[in-house]
C-alpha cells in the first residue's frame, strides 16, 4: 500500500477541501477522515456565509467581528478574511453553489451581531450545499486518495519537523509520510455532553498537536450557541440557525414575553437565556416563528421537517430551545499563510487559531474564514514544494500513537474547563 504523499490532509469539511482543491493538480494527496466523507460539521451549518458584500461595506463588517469577539480578535486576520471574502463566495459560484437569488441578484439575509444583510445562503442548508460541491470537485482529482473511517492516531515528526501522520485504518495502523501535513480536524464538541458538533470530532488534531509542543491560541474560548432544539435525550443537539432570529424569530420565556434582543452576539443571547431558564425554573425557553414575515417553511425546510419529527409545527406554535456548547475560536496556532509552530504543519478551519474570531465569533464568519485561510494554506505549500525532501522514520524511531490518543484528548478536556 503506497505510504507516500505531497501533502496529507486530515479532515473532508470545507478547510479539507478547499485547500485540496488549491494545491497543484498534479501533487498526491491523501486526505483521511475520522468518519464517512459527508460526516463533518461544514455539512451541518445552517445561516450561511458572510461576504462584503461593497467597499462601503468594509468598516461595517470590521466592526460587527470585532464587537462579537470582545475586541481580542487579531485585525490583520479580519482583514484577510474580510477582503478575500467575495473572491471565495465566486470561486463557491463558479464551482457550482447555489446561492439564493431575488430577480437575478444574490439575496442577503441578516443574522446576530451583524449591523446590516450580509449571509448568503441556501435554505437552511447552507453548510451542506458548499461542502457537498467541494467534496465532488475534489473527489474529480485522480490524485486524490482517501481513507474513510480512519483516525489519525499521531504526527510524526523528525528533527522538527513534520514528516507525515500515523493512522489507525479498518486495516490497521499505517505511517503516511509526506512533505506537508494539513490538519483540518475540526472542532471538540464531542468531548461535550450537549453540543451541535458530530460526537466524533473530539479536537485530535489539537490534542496530539499539542502533545508535540506546538504552539496553541486562545484555548479557552468555546462558544455557545443560544438556540438548539430542547431534547431530553442524550447525543448532539439539533442546531435552530441563527438566521431565524434574524429573520425575525423572537425568544419567549414561559408567560409568552419577548425577554431580549435576539440579534444581540451569541454569548450575550446566551447569557440572556441562561438567566431567563434560572428565573422560569425551566430547562429551556421557546422561540418563536409567529413574527417572519417569510413563508418559513420556504425559508428553513430542514428545521420544520426536524422540528415536525420532534412534535411541534413552526408555524402554528413556538419550540423549547436551550443552549448548547458550538464552536471553538482557539485552537492550534496558525499565521495568515495557516503555517503552525511545526515546521511543514499547517492547520486550517476550528481546528486553527489565527485570532479572527476573538473571544466569540460572529455569526456566519466560520465557513468563510475556513475557505479563505484554507485556500492560503494550501498556496503557500505550492510554492514551497520544491523546498522540502521525503523523510522517513526507522521502526525504533517511532511510538503506537493509539496508546497516547485517549490520553492527549483528556489532557484537551481538561484544557477545555481550565482544570
Amino acid at each position: 500500500m503506497k505510504n507516500y504523499y505531497d501533502v496529507v490532509i486530515i479532515g473532508s469539511g470545507v478547510a479539507g477541501c478547499f485547500s485540496a482543491l488549491h494545491l497543484p493538480k498534479e501533487m498526491d494527496i491523501c486526505m483521511v477522515t475520522k468518519e464517512q466523507l459527508n460526516k463533518s460539521d461544514s455539512f451541518l451549518a445552517q445561516g450561511g456565509i458572510c461576504v462584503e458584500t461593497s467597499a462601503d461595506d468594509y468598516e461595517a463588517f470590521m466592526e460587527d467581528t470585532l464587537k462579537a469577539g470582545h475586541y481580542e480578535n487579531d485585525r490583520e486576520s479580519v482583514d484577510m478574511m474580510i477582503k478575500s471574502s467575495a473572491e471565495v463566495i465566486h470561486e463557491l459560484i463558479d464551482y457550482g453553489v447555489a446561492f439564493e437569488t431575488r430577480d437575478g441578484e444574490l439575496l442577503y439575509t441578516k443574522e446576530g451581531g451583524h449591523s446590516k444583510p450580509r449571509i448568503l445562503h441556501f435554505k437552511d442548508e447552507t453548510g451542506k450545499a458548499i461542502t457537498h460541491t467541494l467534496l465532488v470537485k475534489t473527489l474529480e482529482n485522480r490524485h486524490v486518495r482517501v481513507f474513510e473511517e480512519t483516525t489519525m492516531v499521531d504526527l510524526l515528526v523528525k528533527d522538527e519537523h513534520c514528516i507525515g501522520v500515523q493512522i489507525e485504518s479498518p486495516d490497521g495502523l499505517l505511517n503516511l509520510y509526506s512533505k506537508f501535513v494539513i490538519l483540518a480536524t475540526g472542532g471538540v464538541g464531542g468531548l461535550y455532553e450537549h453540543s451541535t458538533n458530530y460526537r466524533h470530532l473530539t479536537g485530535d488534531g489539537i490534542a496530539i498537536a499539542m502533545a508535540h509542543g506546538v504552539a496553541m491560541k486562545d484555548l479557552s474560548y468555546v462558544q455557545i450557541h443560544p438556540t438548539t432544539l430542547y431534547s431530553e435525550e442524550p447525543g448532539r443537539r439539533f442546531l435552530i440557525s441563527e438566521a431565524v432570529r434574524g429573520e425575525g424569530g423572537i425568544l419567549l420565556n414561559k408567560a409568552g414575553e419577548r425577554f431580549t434582543d435576539e440579534l444581540k452576539p451569541r454569548d450575550v443571547v446566551s447569557k440572556a437565556i441562561h438567566e431567563q431558564m434560572e428565573k422560569d425554573n425551566l430547562p429551556y425557553v421557546f422561540l418563536s416563528f409567529a413574527e417572519i414575515e417569510t413563508d418559513v417553511k420556504e425559508r428553513f425546510p430542514a428545521i420544520y421537517e426536524r422540528c415536525l419529527r420532534e412534535g411541534y409545527d413552526i408555524t402554528k406554535e413556538p419550540i423549547k430551545v436551550v443552549p448548547a456548547q458550538h464552536y471553538y475560536m482557539g485552537g492550534i496556532k496558525i499565521d495568515l499563510e495557516g503555517r503552525t509552530s511545526l515546521e511543514c504543519l499547517y492547520a486550517a478551519g476550528e481546528a486553527a487559531c489565527n485570532g479572527v474570531h476573538g473571544a466569540n465569533r460572529l455569526a456566519s464568519n466560520s465557513l468563510l474564514e475556513s475557505l479563505v485561510f484554507a485556500k492560503r494554506a494550501a498556496l503557500d505549500i505550492a510554492a514551497r514544494e520544491d523546498t522540502f525532501e521525503p523523510v522517513f522514520l526507522s521502526s525504533k524511531e517511532y511510538q503506537d500513537g493509539r496508546e497516547l490518543l485517549e490520553e492527549r484528548r483528556e489532557k484537551l478536556k481538561g484544557v477545555l474547563r481550565n482544570e
